[in-house]
Parts: C-alpha cells; sequence; structure tokens
C-alpha cells in the first residue's frame, strides 16, 4: 500500500485533461477536509469574536506572503526552469539555489520586522479588538508568520513538482494542509487556547511543504545557500515576478480592506465572511484551479516552441471545460445555499442568524464564480507569454472596484431604507441584524466580474477571436443551468413536505435530491442538444471505467 503510494508521488501526469481530473478530485478530497474544518469551527465557536480574531490574524501574513513570497510562484518560475533544465540539471539546480537564497533571505527579514512592528500594525488596522482579544490576535499574526515562510518554501519547491509533472504531490500537500488546521482545533486549542488554532495552521504549512521537499529531492533538486548567486536570474525572476507580485498584493489588499470594514460591523461579521469566501472556493479550486494549473506548463512550453496554433487550442479547451462544469455549479449554488450552509456548518454555537447570512453572502459570491475560473486561466495565459503587465493593471484596477466599491456599498446600504428592504427581500434577510455584510460579496463579485471581462477583452486583442467556440458551450450551459436551476428548487420545496427540517439529516437529503435532480435535467438536456462537452465527459468515462478503446477529444501533450 505504502509503496503504491510512492509511486503515486513519483509518476508523471502527461494529459490537460488527466492532470485536471487528478487535480480536481483532490481538490475535491482537500475542500471535503476544509468543509470539516469549518464545520469544526462553527459547531465550537460559531460566528463569534474568537473566530473574528483567527480570521483577521491572517490578514498580515497573508499580505506579506503575496509582498514576497509570491516572487517564488510556480507561475513564474516554470519557464525559467524548464528552460534551464534543458541545459542541464545541474544548472536549474544553481538556478533554484540561488532564487532560494536571495528571495528565502528577505522573506525571513521581512517577517521578523513585521514580528516586532505586529503591535502597532494590529491595533491600527483592527481597533475594535481590546484587552485579551488584541494581545490574542497579536499572538496569532506572529504565529502565522511562520506559516507565510512555509508556504514561501513550497511554492519554490513546487515550481519543480509542476515543471516535472509530478502533479499527484502538487495536489496532496493541501490535504495535508486542511488536515494540520483540524488537528489544531482539536488537539492544540485544548491545550493552549485560541493560538493552539494558529499553531494547526503551522502544523499545516509544514506538512504542505515536506511534500514538495520530499518529492522534488528524490528526483535531485533540494535546497542549499548559494554564496555566489546569478543576480542576473534573481533580476529576471525580479523582473517577471514584479508586476504579478503587486497585481497579487493589489488582490490581497482587497480582501484586507473587506475584512477591516467587516471587522468594523457586528460580532461575527468577519467569520461570516470568510466562512463564505471559504465555501464559494470549493468549486473555484476544484474546476478553475485544476484547468488552469493543469494547462500552465503546456501554455509555456507551447509558446515558448512558437507553436500559437497548439497555445490557443490549449487555451480554448481549458476555457470550454470551465464554462461547463462552472455554470450548473453556479445556478444549484445559489438555489441550494441555505441547505449547503446549514448542512455544513448549521451545528452548535452557529446560530441561525449566521447561517442565513453566510448562506446569502454565498449567494452573492457564486455570482462570480464562472469569472474567477476564467480569470485563473487567462492570468495563466498572459504569464506563459512572459506578459505579465496586463493582468497586473487588470488587478489593481479590479482591487480598486473593489475596496471603492465596498465602502461605497456599505455607505449607500446604511443609508437606504429601500436599497435595504431590497436586498433583505431579494436574499430572504428579512429582520435578521447585520445584514450590512453582504455588501462586501457583492463589491468582491463586482471587481472579479470586471477582471474576468478586460482579461478575455484584451486577450482576445492579441490572438484574435480564436474563442467563439465557447459561445456554444455558454448558450448551451446557461438554459441547461437555469432548467437545472428550477428543477432542484421545485424539488426542494416538494422534499420540504415529507422531510423534518429540523433535523441535519432532513436538511441534507433536501438539499441532495434537490441537487441530484437538477444535476440530471441538466445532464439530460445537454444530452438532447448534442452538446459536444458532454460527449467528451461521456466519452472519457467509458474509456475510464469500461476500458473502451477510444481517443478523448482535446487530449493535448502537457
Amino acid at each position: 500500500m505504502v509503496e503504491k503510494l510512492l509511486s503515486l508521488f513519483h509518476r508523471e501526469w502527461n494529459g490537460l485533461h488527466e492532470a485536471a481530473f487528478l487535480l480536481g478530485i483532490f481538490a475535491i478530497l482537500s475542500q471535503v477536509l476544509a468543509l470539516v474544518r469549518d464545520r469544526l469551527l462553527a459547531h465550537s465557536f460559531g460566528a463569534s469574536q474568537t473566530l473574528d480574531i483567527y480570521y483577521a490574524a491572517f490578514r498580515i501574513p497573508d499580505f506579506v506572503f503575496a509582498g514576497i513570497a509570491s516572487f517564488m510562484s510556480a507561475l513564474v518560475l516554470i519557464p525559467m526552469l524548464s528552460k534551464r533544465a534543458e541545459e542541464s540539471d545541474a544548472r536549474a539546480q544553481k538556478f533554484l539555489n540561488d532564487i532560494f537564497t536571495v528571495f528565502f533571505t528577505v522573506l525571513v527579514l521581512v517577517c521578523a520586522g513585521v514580528f516586532i512592528v505586529a503591535p502597532e500594525l494590529t491595533h491600527m488596522l483592527f481597533p475594535r479588538f481590546e484587552g485579551a482579544a488584541y494581545t490574542e490576535l497579536v499572538t496569532m499574526t506572529r504565529l502565522l508568520l511562520i506559516s507565510t515562510i512555509l508556504f514561501g518554501l513550497s511554492n519554490l519547491l513546487g515550481s519543480v513538482t509542476q515543471m516535472l509533472h509530478k502533479f499527484f504531490a502538487f495536489a496532496f500537500a493541501p490535504l495535508l494542509y486542511n488536515l494540520g488546521i483540524i488537528l489544531g482545533a482539536v488537539f492544540f486549542y485544548p491545550a493552549f487556547g485560541a493560538v493552539g488554532l494558529a499553531w494547526g495552521v503551522v502544523l499545516g504549512a509544514f506538512l504542505h511543504f515536506f511534500v514538495q521537499f520530499f518529492v522534488s529531492s528524490k528526483n535531485g533538486f533540494t535546497l542549499s545557500m548559494s554564496f555566489n548567486p546569478s543576480f542576473l536570474d534573481v533580476w529576471e525572476v525580479i523582473r517577471v515576478s514584479l508586476p504579478r507580485t503587486i497585481g497579487l498584493s493589489a488582490n490581497q489588499l482587497a480582501l484586507f480592506a473587506l475584512v477591516v470594514f467587516a471587522a468594523g460591523m457586528e460580532h461575527g461579521s468577519v467569520t461570516v465572511f470568510n466562512f463564505a469566501l471559504n465555501l464559494q472556493s470549493v468549486p473555484l479550486a476544484v474546476i478553475g484551479v485544476s484547468y488552469a494549473t493543469a494547462a500552465f506548463p503546456a501554455l509555456s512550453k507551447h509558446f515558448a516552441g512558437d507553436d500559437m496554433e497548439k497555445f490557443l487550442a490549449q487555451i480554448l479547451s481549458a476555457a470550454r471545460h470551465i464554462v461547463f462544469w462552472s455554470l450548473p455549479v453556479l445556478v444549484l449554488f445559489i438555489v441550494l445555499r441555505a441547505q449547503v450552509v446549514r448542512t455544513i456548518l448549521g451545528s452548535g454555537s452557529f446560530d441561525w442568524t449566521a447561517t442565513k447570512l453566510t448562506a446569502a453572502c454565498l449567494a452573492i459570491f457564486t455570482v462570480s464564480i464562472v469569472a474567477q475560473s476564467i480569470t485563473l486561466l487567462f492570468m495563466r495565459g498572459f504569464y506563459a507569454t512572459g506578459n505579465s503587465g496586463i493582468p497586473l493593471v487588470v488587478n489593481v484596477l479590479s482591487s480598486l472596484v473593489i475596496v471603492v466599491g465596498g465602502y461605497g456599498l456599505m455607505v449607500g446600504y446604511a443609508n437606504s431604507v429601500f436599497f435595504q428592504d431590497f436586498v433583505a427581500a431579494l436574499l430572504r434577510v428579512e429582520g435578521i441584524s447585520g445584514a450590512g455584510v453582504l455588501m462586501l460579496p457583492l463589491a468582491y463579485s463586482i471587481g472579479m466580474l470586471l477582471n474576468a471581462v478586460l482579461l478575455i477583452y484584451l486577450f482576445r486583442r492579441r490572438f484574435g477571436r480564436f474563442l467563439s467556440p465557447v459561445k456554444d458551450t455558454l448558450m448551451h450551459g446557461s438554459f441547461s443551468a437555469l432548467i437545472a436551476g428550477l428543477v432542484a428548487y421545485e424539488f426542494l420545496e416538494v422534499l420540504g413536505l415529507y422531510l423534518n427540517l429540523n433535523t441535519f439529516w432532513g436538511i441534507f437529503l433536501q438539499g441532495l435530491g434537490a441537487g441530484i435532480a437538477g444535476i440530471l435535467t441538466w445532464w439530460l438536456i445537454l444530452e438532447l442538444m448534442g452538446n459536444e462537452e458532454i460527449k467528451e465527459v461521456r466519452v472519457a468515462l467509458h474509456r475510464k471505467f469500461w476500458k473502451a478503446g477510444v481517443v478523448m477529444p482535446d487530449k493535448e501533450e502537457i
């Protein structure tokens, strides 16, 4: 059993759909653990100040990660590592050591500086936390800086595992990260209090790093200090990474601002916002991240080889399948939002007010799920061409829209009774206090929709109208998903007459039954329409499980 598991770590995954399905399966497993994590936290603490502190403590370390550790990102390093690996493994190893030496040193120094000034920073950003809450926030922020360093190292070695097509290690690491957080909640919290939650994050980050270290070292790539780094190589990384780092930092600043806004609202608002953000990240990780990650090495290879036909075909294939899978998820998540939140989070200390607000936030986040997934793909498309300037400008602009829009929507909501009544009726949060938090995911979704539209427009301006086939996918997918949503809604009503909706199993079975009915309806309509993507899925399943001798369309070499 152990040998089989180890063989998976060392196996190469060389097809777009094979790699995407592997990443998708492990993304599902990772997100299941993430949902177990969130349920455990919701059950134990509810939408409370403790979890507000926990989520607020991530903001400064995450910003440091975006500003420094992102220079060691796989998106930037894979093309450079691949180029040097073609010369020799020794050249690639020297490049790896040089990047490690410079950026790891900078990262440690910055984290040390932030560690020292953490009390002043946290007081300035989160003035509502006082006394013991403020002390916990400072301590947890300092501890999470350790995870920032570990994730930076994991990023660097993850570039190696992806370059070598060892996608199993890349996919397996997030499972261990979530496992570490769960262990922290179960074992460290009783021993150390709320600070134990932060120790769980550190444990998870270490396990995430260790998997990448194990696989890369087994393939001859290790990390060691370089006493004579090539500053030409370092400058190349800085030159290519800087626009992406600024863009990523802008996104983190946008989330930072939204959390600061939430911290100024009623207790529990930060928790509600983060739980909804985590829930919407499930389909994003399973679909958008999986396809974008699987496609990137091939995109870099095809563009470097001046094979534009394969480059554009890879973008088109990934875009079609992202839209195909994301549309039904978008509709069903909106229809089943209450069942999703009540099943996953609705227990223990997580009360009815928190449940309704989280469900409403989830619906608003989900509106932009297709846009967020497409954005991940086209950003990688630009990075593969060496153009990081366009994603930078678009990210900064959309982040600015998120921050300004979030503040403007908050003020407008607070001062308009009509707007409050409209939102309450639309999202079924009548009589619920703290509904102003809904303006934050609304601002985020608006920014993400703008991001996707601009990236697609600018990509088409450079490469032409090769995306036309996506229109058919969009039309078929939208129609079938809307019908599936209507069917799922009707099943909710019918099943609600026969199930006890005051119990976990009643809510779970209601959501499951309605979801299955919606998915079957979606599949049937696409079959009747002769949809190309559903044919490809059917052929792939037939080939995988019945071992038929057929070739799956759009199979590409990575």
